[in-house]
């Protein structure tokens, strides 16, 4: 069945992959209030890396993908997809300020018949609270959660491989659900809407917990000067049991911190696991940092080469990168802090990978890009969380 369906938000890195993998299916809408995104979409040009993506957009395009500033086109709609998700504020609290914006503003345009997906992850019981905002207005508009579940960089990809999560308060609803996912030839996995919210929620928090239990691990053994990698290479190796524990590196990114604080606060802050895997992956920098001090005492005369500013290998994402939180350590203790991405285009503050060769005295690996395997340190030192460059990962 070939819907009518607007992403809202869709130039973003949830909503543009997936209006490209509905685009062969159905006829796609994508509306965005960020003017320099729209026309970026527009000219074909991709405003992040996605693979594949942008031979999609260009496609799509060709096909009749409306990219437009404009809500005119929502009312005619059957589906609408809001990307939009719940984020902490300062407190780490969940905070409902976006919804109820995006509410609001859906409150003129949305007609009885049309129904509303909810992809981003969100606080357990937000699809409810949606769906009786409409129902208390006496709004005839089906509510369902569909969560996103794939990775930065391959979202397209993946989009058209993995299970698709739905849930809903009707079978009108989930029969919605299903006509939208069932032309990309994936399977559907219903759940109850909060069964969907949790299982959006459990897998970001068990990447978290994961990656804390690795770089807890690696401090250990940095501390009593062992390679923690030699240690987990010979625990991984042929043993089933531990094949899933991951390396050690910075946890960071849009995602797994945000969500690992809302599970706490959807179980009354009574989530130590959690709290103490916060405390691990944020707290590595410090560590890093703390051991380099510990072997160059002179630390305070050296200038320091922080080559990758994105949250992960590949990606231009800058959003809760711990690259800048080990910047701003690094620059109380360094002479200089020089930074540079390959990918990353909205810090002006980086500068070319050559200068940074040049001038630093040692540098350290924020995000393990590829490009980085080949680079001329020139016997200088690396320190290098993730092994990315296989000399062992103690400092």
């Amino acid at each position: 069945m070939k819907l009518k369906v607007a992403i809202i938000g869709g130039c973003g890195h949830v909503g543009l992959p997936l209006a490209l993998a509905f685009a062969p299916h159905h006829d796609v809408i994508i509306y965005d209030i960020n003017a320099a995104a729209v026309e970026q979409v527009k000219r074909g040009e991709m405003p992040f890396r996605d693979d594949g993506a942008e031979q999609a957009l260009r496609e799509s395009l060709a096909r009749g993908l409306i990219v437009t500033t404009s809500p005119e086109h929502l009312s005619s709609c059957d589906i609408l997809v809001a990307v939009i998700g719940t984020p902490v504020d300062e407190h780490l609290n969940p905070s409902f300020a976006v919804f109820d914006r995006l509410l609001g503003q859906l409150d003129e345009v949305l007609r009885d018949g049309q129904t509303l997906v909810l992809r981003s992850t969100v606080y357990p019981g937000s699809s409810e609270r949606v769906q009786r905002h409409f129902r208390q207005r006496g709004r005839k508009v089906e509510v369902v959660f569909c969560p996103e579940r794939v990775a930065e960089g391959v979202a397209l990809k993946e989009i058209r491989q993995l299970p698709q999560i739905i849930s809903g308060f009707s079978p009108e609803g989930l029969q919605a659900a299903r006509d939208l996912f069932s032309p990309l030839g994936v399977e559907v996995i219903e759940l109850a809407p909060l069964e969907a919210e949790l299982a959006k929620l459990f897998t970001n928090v068990y990447r978290y917990i994961s990656f804390a239990v690795a770089n807890q691990f690696y401090m250990v053994a940095s501390e009593w000067n062992l390679d923690p990698y030699r240690i987990l290479s010979a625990m991984k190796k042929d043993y089933p049991r531990a094949a899933h524990l991951p390396m050690p590196g910075f946890a960071a990114g849009p995602c797994l911190f945000k969500d690992t604080m809302q599970m706490s606060a959807f179980n009354n802050n009574q989530f130590f696991l959690g709290h103490s895997a916060m405390l691990v992956n944020e707290g590595l920098p410090q560590f890093v940092v703390q051991r380099m001090l510990q072997h160059w005492p002179d630390l305070s005369q050296r200038k320091v080469g922080l080559l990758g500013m994105a949250f992960k290998a590949e990606s231009d994402d800058t959003r809760e990168s711990l690259s800048y939180k080990l910047k701003k350590i690094l620059e109380l203790h360094a002479a200089e802090v020089i930074t540079c991405d390959p990918y990353v285009t909205d810090d002006p503050k980086l500068r070319p990978e050559q200068e940074v060769l040049e001038k630093a005295d040692l540098f350290v690996l924020g995000a393990p890009h590829k490009r980085y395997k080949t680079l001329d340190f020139r016997g200088r030192p690396v320190v290098d969380v993730w092994n990315h460059l296989g000399h062992g990962g103690r400092i």
